[in-house]
């Protein structure tokens, strides 16, 4: 009888790490969860321990090996799948952090955004990164670090500390110091990767203050990263770590988006929609990114997504629960928000922390409109939801602008995956507001089962990505109902809206 074969996904998120088991026909054989605290310094800056990252990820890893009665034997390869962006800076000697992680969230660096963007350097940026130039992602988070920790920048120029995102700390950690690390779909998100040639670009490097010795050594989403330390998962020689990619590179994997012109739509803290564009790095003129898509072959030409993100996601279900205090947990803003036919004209701005794509607009802040005497809390849950699916439409309206004069990138239907997804009103709301069909798979661990994918790549069990296509069984398609007037009229109140805060 042949031997079960087992791959082992970290995914570490921006609220849980999570380590999920998966056979080799791509089902869940085990999960683990555990939470980690969210830490705000003040207005506007968001941070992580990365000892907590390390730690909850670590110990989610070894608790679904014990639940499923597994040992590091048993595991034929570990993905890596991580929130983006965050940026690290620790001891190469010693493995200590300097700093505290600073999330993609914050945005502390705007005013140093601003002043290059006076420089008039942004066009470059964007020509060699597919970025726009934002405190959002890396480079301008380790220059606050090199520029605010008293002797790093002269310990980093010479080559006595590590920068990395998320995936690289993890994989250093997991090989006790052996490996640093990433790979090109979280190195395209730091603005310091000529997304072309695939390598740090020393005239931004130069542009932004990063010595290169800080620098992890980039490969394909599918390579050898090294391999887990003996022990660190129990008895017997640790897996090799056989594919990374950043969370929503590996949910436009996980979500079997191969060719160009598949979109996903990730519902998690922020949404995340991604659109397949082949080898074509189509730069946007409607305020969305370019991004490397999970490099599948080591020497491939790399293949590219157009990408808009959304700061407040199901973030804002969270806010209801801890701020408002509208609900007690987050799985009852469904029904409160169904309990009323409509928001009554109530629209929620969550620009809790500025605006994402496409507006790019930092300083918006959040606002409840169109309140009127006989508005309630199921208004307001409702209009809540009705926000993320409104930005997701902006996005997508975005992405079809971009890619209008090229028919091989048009969107037959949105698939969609995160914790929010399963929130059926709100799924129907996408559908209405987009006239698109939104198809919801049985599997809605897609993040996890990219990373998966990458490591069965690297280790032999799978011989192409399409081998999981026909097995990505969908739960339910959610068809429009509303007439595209309907939709219209909504999305006019939403931008009015938005102009106002």
């Amino acid at each position: 009888m042949t031997q079960p074969t087992y791959l082992l996904a970290l995914d570490q998120g921006t609220s849980s790490s999570r380590a999920i088991v998966f056979n080799d026909h791509g089902h869940i054989v085990g999960m683990a969860q555990q939470e980690f605290p969210q830490i705000y310094p003040q207005p506007g800056w968001v941070e992580h321990d990365p000892l907590s990252l390390w730690h909850s990820q670590r110990d989610t890893a070894q608790k679904v090996l014990a639940q499923c009665n597994l040992t590091a034997a048993d595991i034929r390869g570990v993905g890596i799948t991580n929130q983006r962006e965050t940026t690290l800076l620790w001891n190469r000697q010693t493995g200590v952090p300097l700093h505290t992680a600073i999330v993609w969230q914050d945005r502390r660096t705007e005013a140093l955004c601003q002043q290059w963007r006076e420089q008039g350097v942004e066009p470059l940026i964007q020509q060699r990164t597919g970025l726009r130039l934002d405190a959002y992602f890396s480079a301008t988070k380790l220059r606050w670090l090199l520029d605010h920790i008293p002797g790093a920048r002269a310990q980093a120029q010479a080559g006595e500390l590590a920068f990395g995102t998320v995936d690289t700390w993890l994989i250093w950690q997991l090989t006790g110091g052996q490996s640093h690390r990433t790979d090109i779909s979280n190195a395209s998100r730091t603005l310091l990767l000529n997304i072309h040639t695939g390598q740090w670009d020393d005239e931004l490097l130069d542009l932004f203050g990063i010595p290169r010795a800080v620098l992890p050594e980039v490969h394909a989403s599918v390579a050898d990263f090294g391999r887990v330390q003996t022990g660190l998962l129990g008895p017997g020689l640790g897996p090799v770590i056989g594919g990374v990619a950043g969370d929503q590179q590996s949910a436009l994997l996980g979500q079997a988006c191969l060719q160009a012109g598949e979109v996903k739509n990730t519902y998690g803290t922020g949404c995340f929609m991604l659109m397949h564009t082949g080898h074509a790095a189509l730069q946007s003129h409607s305020g969305l990114i370019t991004t490397c898509a999970a490099q599948l072959q080591p020497n491939a030409a790399p293949e590219y997504a157009l990408e808009g993100s959304v700061f407040m996601g199901g973030a804002v279900v969270q806010w209801l629960r801890d701020g408002l205090k509208a609900i007690t947990h987050s799985s009852e803003v469904e029904a409160l928000a169904a309990s009323v036919n409509d928001s009554d004209g109530v629209v929620l701005v969550p620009a809790f922390a500025g605006l994402g794509a496409p507006y790019w607009l930092p300083h918006a802040r959040g606002s409840i409109q169109g309140l009127t005497r006989g508005s309630g809390v199921a208004h307001i849950a409702r209009a809540a939801l009705e926000s993320i699916a409104l930005q997701s439409t902006v996005l997508l309206h975005a992405m079809q602008k971009d890619a209008k004069h090229l028919p091989h990138l048009q969107v037959k239907a949105l698939r969609v995956d995160g914790g929010a997804c399963s929130n059926n009103l709100l799924m129907q709301m996408q559908a209405d507001l987009m006239g698109l069909p939104v198809v919801r798979p049985q599997t809605t661990e897609t993040t996890a089962l990219g990373a998966a994918l990458l490591a069965g790549l690297q280790q032999g069990v799978f011989s192409e990505p399409g081998e999981l296509r026909e097995r990505l069984a969908t739960e339910r398609v959610f068809e429009p109902q509303w007439s595209r007037d309907e939709a219209e009229a909504k999305l006019a109140a939403w931008a009015t809206a938005v102009q106002r805060s």
